[in-house]
């Protein structure tokens, strides 16, 4: 890839995506995610989180195309989006962990 013809809308987006994940709380939801998916409720109880600030931060992910829904009856379920994006987060923590 050419870097140099990147367009200014790439270039934002990856700008955003990176800022998307330098927030803990959505480094927590994203790594819950990992294998699973998981109801609103579901990510709230199990990382202490209160609702509301669970479906803000879904949306936020959601809007980057990093999670996506999927509706069951009266619940929705979340999941990761991204392979590459799920991939990248794996390595960094593993990065991480060895150091």
């Amino acid at each position: 890839m050419d870097y140099k013809e990147l367009n200014p809308e790439t270039i934002d987006t990856v700008t955003q995506t990176f800022k998307a994940l330098g927030d803990p709380t959505r480094i927590r939801i994203l790594t819950y995610l990992f294998n699973n998916e998981h109801s609103v409720g579901d990510i709230s109880t199990t990382l202490d989180i209160k609702q509301s600030t669970v479906s803000h931060q879904l949306k936020t992910l959601k809007n980057l195309r990093l999670v996506k829904s999927r509706r069951d009856g009266t619940t929705i379920y979340y999941s990761h989006d991204d392979e590459h994006v799920m991939l990248m987060l794996d390595q960094m923590i593993s990065h991480i962990k060895h150091g």
